[in-house]
């Protein structure tokens, strides 16, 4: 008797626990691909990892089941009810023999018809019991289970969207191939261990000094369609090769308007968003436009009372990408933050680049935050996860550099980033080959890391970070940087060596200390997502 029933149930056990993996499965798809609004007054911290502790728990009795049944449960139901010779050969014998005299007694008999009378009443109840659980727990998922905030390990919350990234960033993976994407890691970073004490050491801001005036007009009559107002302008070679001169001058840094009666040449704000950001002293940046990724916020454990109190954190956003979030529901509070970004949104965007146009609050930061004295640029596909003011404490202070970048992670020769780029069809070849050609004519060479007058451990940048203290150097630096990107391509790798090499070759004797620092030291600074799936309007041309 006892061995029919447990032949019986462990097939219908089995059957259970497979048909619980796929559910918990499909759950979770649902779960991640569904975008509905978020309740912040609910935390369902255990579901995703509930879930997935019942799919691998069905799994391991599914299989631990599978192998008893094979082992004995398979003899025992052939025993029972099939005919003795359906078995296999070294099966017959004891067990047959067993069953048949268990069969021929009215015990036997008795037990055998209860074994089959409690499969055939208990399997269509709990049947009808298991499925009706099964789709009330599926319309919970899709009704009210997706209308929450999810809380990652820090316990900050985010919103479905930054869920569906891991997602996103799946399907952007390149095929596999026979030799693996080499994988890179933070390193420890001795940052002081808190901001309580931290004093910017005296005359730290005593260096190079000149005086730079930036032109916000061009007076100069247009002919007709052949030069509209341009946001960068319309700088001569000759005004380009005098720009690199650190002295006292006026120079195109962008925001350059064109003629009375023209119209705005773009990024522009609101008025209280303007009169917000001269009142920066430190801030830290960021940018999304034409919806190209999801909204990261700061780790906010990590960032001190002082530095949320001091420290201006602004994200700029055009109007579809304000959209956007608002749909994923992340919708700006009554003084227009979303977590501890200050959302600000810029209308009329200068390029129809969105690559381009996020160059401008890459670069120009210390025209966008006139009163800043320290600036922070991260990538919108980096969380911030280190108090800002540490940051500057250890890059800049620390360091006694004016500026703070660091190397690419796997390629140092502007040679090797002109074929990468072209190859993954980053921009047009022309225009590359056009920019590669030109530098070239001016000076450039390729890395020899053996030369130690070159001042830089890479020619190529990982430019999602930057440390910037707004000196005049440095501030000369980011308008030259910018004036490449707006003349050339907006492949801002290719242009910061050029851009360094040459400024340090014409200002001899004047010194610009800027810090590459290793990319691990990055990696520790915040953590990398994968941008979103981009639009064919988004890419370059």
């Amino acid at each position: 008797m006892y061995f029919g029933i447990v032949g019986r149930w462990s097939l219908q056990i089995l059957n259970i626990f497979f048909f619980l993996k796929f559910l918990c499965s499909s759950s979770l798809t649902i779960l991640f691909h569904l975008h509905l609004e978020p309740r912040p007054d609910l935390r369902p911290d255990s579901l995703i990892p509930i879930a997935i502790c019942i799919s691998r728990t069905c799994s391991t009795w599914g299989t631990l089941l599978y192998r008893y049944e094979a082992r004995f449960g398979g003899n025992v139901m052939m025993g029972l009810f099939g005919n003795n010779n359906e078995q296999l050969p070294e099966r017959r014998g004891i067990v047959s023999g067993f069953f048949k005299s268990l069969g021929k007694t009215e015990y036997g008999s008795r037990a055998v018809r209860r074994g089959r009378r409690l499969g055939r009443s208990t399997r269509k109840r709990f049947s009808c019991l298991f499925f009706t659980l099964a789709t009330s727990f599926l319309l919970y998922l899709a009704v009210f289970g997706l209308k929450v905030n999810f809380y990652d390990i820090i316990g900050d919350s985010t919103s479905v969207s930054e869920v569906e990234e891991h997602l996103v960033s799946r399907d952007q993976r390149p095929p596999t191939s026979k030799h693996r994407r080499k994988q890179h890691f933070p390193c420890d970073v001795e940052f002081a261990e808190s901001v309580a004490y931290l004093v910017e050491p005296e005359g730290f801001m005593n260096v190079t000094q000149f005086s730079l005036e930036f032109i916000e007009r061009e007076e100069k009559e247009l002919e007709a369609d052949l030069h509209m107002p341009r946001f960068g302008g319309h700088q001569t070679l000759e005004e380009r090769e005098i720009s690199f001169y650190a002295t006292n001058q006026k120079l195109h840094c962008g925001f350059i308007k064109g003629p009375p009666g023209y119209p705005s040449t773009g990024f522009d704000l609101d008025e209280k968003d303007d009169a917000y950001m001269k009142t920066c002293k430190v801030a830290v940046s960021s940018c999304i436009f034409g919806s190209s990724d999801f909204l990261r916020r700061p780790t906010s454990k990590q960032i001190s009372e002082y530095s949320k109190k001091n420290v201006c954190f602004v994200m700029f956003v055009d109007k579809q990408t304000l959209s956007k979030l608002s749909a994923e529901g992340n919708i700006p509070d009554d003084k227009g933050c979303i977590g501890l970004w200050k959302i600000v949104v810029v209308s009329n965007l200068p390029y129809e680049d969105m690559r381009r146009t996020g160059k401008v609050p890459k670069f120009l930061s210390h025209r966008l935050f006139p009163s800043a004295r320290y600036s922070i640029w991260l990538d919108s596909k980096m969380r911030l996860q280190v108090d800002p003011m540490l940051i500057i404490e250890y890059f800049l202070w620390r360091k006694k550099s004016e500026y703070a970048i660091s190397n690419h992670y796997d390629r140092h020769c502007v040679w090797e980033e002109v074929q990468q780029n072209k190859r993954l069809n980053k921009y047009n070849h022309t225009a590359i080959d056009e920019q590669f050609a030109f530098y070239q004519s001016d000076g450039l060479v390729k890395f020899d890391p053996s030369d130690i007058n070159s001042g830089l451990p890479s020619y190529v940048p990982e430019g999602s970070f930057i440390v910037r203290a707004h000196t005049p150097m440095s501030n000369l630096f980011s308008c030259l940087w910018f004036n490449e990107v707006n003349r050339f391509t907006s492949r801002d790798q290719l242009s910061f060596a050029y851009t360094y090499l040459k400024l340090r070759r014409t200002n001899q004797g004047i010194p610009f200390n800027l810090n590459m620092f290793k990319d691990c030291e990055r990696r520790s600074l915040a953590k990398l997502f994968r941008h979103r799936v981009l639009s064919p309007t988004n890419i370059d041309p």
